[in-house]
């Protein structure tokens, strides 16, 4: 399908993300199959596809902040708590249609996240990772002392309608879900390949150099923890109106620990990363929910604790095997496959 080396003939070209008629093919192909999906494809597959797809805008904020810019962040299950319960707030006590509270959601959870990352010009590495962890505590604390967030009870937004077709099942907010990602990749996508891009990945590589060169250092940061919570607080007004429910419970350190997993095993700085560490994560939990049941009957002198602890287990193996031996996450690989994929016939 593609000779040995594609060369460019303009700028254009070569700064192009789609540059031959067979990614131009795939990528029709591909989008053709995603909107077709919900036809044919099954109740669990659709719900399963939801929860990736929303697990990949907030690790694709993740990976903007930390990936790009360097900084440590803890915090997006935080901002995407902050994403729902604004979007649930606006929608249930103020009447905003979902349409509206979508983009707001993430505004103001970016403006959240500006607060959590103003201390990022004097402190980093696990100093900020520390900082980031105390603002999600905070962020958790005002959920449940306020009155208007239901505190413990939580709140029920509505599904989003237009005209009055109702978004009420798995299958239909998957065409909104689907929609969002792929915008938001885009835009991360080009984000990366702009001048804000090269100046968060020299801030990344070494900060003192790039502000020698210019590169304001506190506007630049705070723009890169605007963005990422900017994604997480979309991702947390889809994941509201998809259960209709919202609850502290689901947004706890744990699925911050996991955002940050996915990232690393997926690979930092790269866009597919993302959707190869999520898919990584996410897999593993559902056959590990398949495995434990079998665990728990095969050894039951066990009790119900290894079997409910597996999750974790598994979880804190891959990262470790992915750190020893292979650090630079399943992007790396994919890399490799291109390099030699590009050379074919010859040898890499």
């Amino acid at each position: 399908m593609r000779p040995c080396g594609v060369f460019d003939k303009s700028y254009a070209l070569d700064i192009a993300i789609i540059r031959t008629w067979q990614h131009w093919t795939i990528l029709i192909l591909s989008l053709l199959f995603l909107y077709l999906f919900p036809l044919f494809g099954s109740y669990y597959l659709i719900s399963f596809i939801n929860l990736l797809s929303i697990s990949a805008m907030v690790v694709l904020g993740l990976q903007i902040v930390s990936g790009l810019c360097g900084q440590i962040s803890f915090g997006q299950a935080a901002f995407m708590a902050v994403g729902a319960y604004t979007s649930s707030i606006l929608t249930i006590h103020y009447g905003l249609s979902f349409w509206l509270a979508l983009p707001l959601s993430g505004i103001v959870a970016g403006c959240v996240g500006i607060i959590g990352g103003a201390p990022s010009l004097r402190i980093k590495g696990m100093y900020l990772a520390m900082a980031t962890i105390a603002i999600h505590f905070v962020v958790i604390w005002l959920i449940l002392h306020t009155e208007i967030t239901g505190s413990f009870k939580g709140l029920y937004p509505q599904p989003p309608s237009i005209g009055g077709f109702e978004f009420d099942t798995d299958e239909r907010m998957y065409y909104i879900i689907m929609s969002v990602l792929i915008i938001m990749t885009y835009a991360a996508r080009n984000l990366m390949r702009s001048k804000v891009g090269r100046a968060f990945v020299a801030i990344r590589d070494n900060d003192l150099a790039a502000e020698v060169m210019g590169v304001n250092l506190y506007y630049y940061k705070l723009l890169a923890f605007f963005i990422s919570c900017f994604y997480a607080g979309v991702a947390g007004s889809l994941w509201a109106h998809l259960i209709t429910v919202v609850n502290v419970e689901q947004f706890t350190l744990l699925h911050a620990l996991e955002y940050v997993g996915m990232l690393i095993i997926g690979g930092m700085g790269s866009i597919p990363g993302v959707f190869f560490g999520v898919l990584f994560i996410r897999v593993l939990n559902e056959l590990v929910m398949f495995a434990s049941p079998a665990l728990a009957k095969a050894l039951p002198w066990l009790g119900s604790s290894p079997a409910a602890s597996l999750g974790l287990l598994a979880f804190g193996l891959a990262m470790a095997l992915f750190l020893i031996f292979e650090p630079r996450g399943l992007a790396h690989r994919w890399e490799i496959f291109k390099a030699s994929y590009r050379l074919y016939p010859f040898a890499h």
